[in-house]
């Protein structure tokens, strides 16, 4: 059975065993979909390049319709990008999104949805990267899952140990704003994994379109998780 079937067939015999990434009431909270790709016209590259001209303009899609959140992105072939070297390649470039984004305000409260451990944190300082970063080990009836929380504020690495138990719906972090988490407008990036590869407080988060297939064994839709 491989890792994607074992993670669905523990989430339908254990189907409370899963609680909260963000704090979000369905049929009550309104989420707004982002389309981060190149059918995005306005999108260009003035905007995306400054962080606070992307932000307002994130912030004026939220406020549009009274959106709780904005979504986006799982295995999303996006432009954005396109804002920082450090998503660059000597062939081809970075651009296929590997999480869910959760848009929101700045101090958003963020949770573990399942009961595990911290495997690492760090802090991915450099423009356009992931900023403060926790990532937690899950054990799902012998299933390794990792998840991985980006763009939070700094502050939340203090006090932090390798192995510290936490437990599902403990708030673990915050999102950062622009001036620490990366230089992005707040909001998580959340992101499930079966295999840390020996990495510890960062994992890509986006890669390269022509990789997709082998992302795809080893990043299971977040959804399964988040349930938006």
């Amino acid at each position: 059975m491989s890792s994607k079937d074992q993670l669905l067939t523990y989430l339908k015999a254990y189907p409370n065993a899963v609680g909260k990434v963000v704090d979000y009431t369905p049929g009550t909270d309104k989420l707004y979909s982002f389309d981060f790709t190149a059918s995005n016209a306005e999108l260009g590259i003035d905007v995306i390049s400054d962080s606070g001209k992307f932000s307002a303009w994130v912030c004026d899609k939220l406020n549009s319709g009274y959106y709780k959140y904005g979504i986006g992105g799982y295995m999303e072939h996006r432009t954005i990008y396109a804002r920082s070297t450090h998503f660059d390649t000597s062939d081809e470039p970075r651009r296929l999104h590997l999480g869910i984004d959760i848009w929101g305000n700045t101090g958003t409260p963020v949770y573990s949805p399942l009961d595990g451990v911290i495997h690492s944190f760090q802090d991915n300082d450099s423009f356009g990267d992931y900023g403060p970063t926790i990532i937690l080990l899950h054990n799902l009836d012998g299933l390794a899952l990792y998840s991985l929380y980006g763009h939070l504020s700094r502050e939340n690495l203090d006090g932090l140990t390798l192995g510290q138990k936490i437990s599902k719906n403990q708030q673990i972090a915050t999102f950062g704003n622009v001036n620490e988490n990366g230089n992005w407008p707040p909001h998580l990036h959340f992101q499930l994994m079966f295999d840390m590869e020996g990495k510890a407080g960062d994992y890509p988060g986006v890669a390269k379109f022509s990789e997709k297939e082998m992302w795809l064994k080893n990043i299971p839709d977040p959804n399964l998780i988040l349930r938006f």
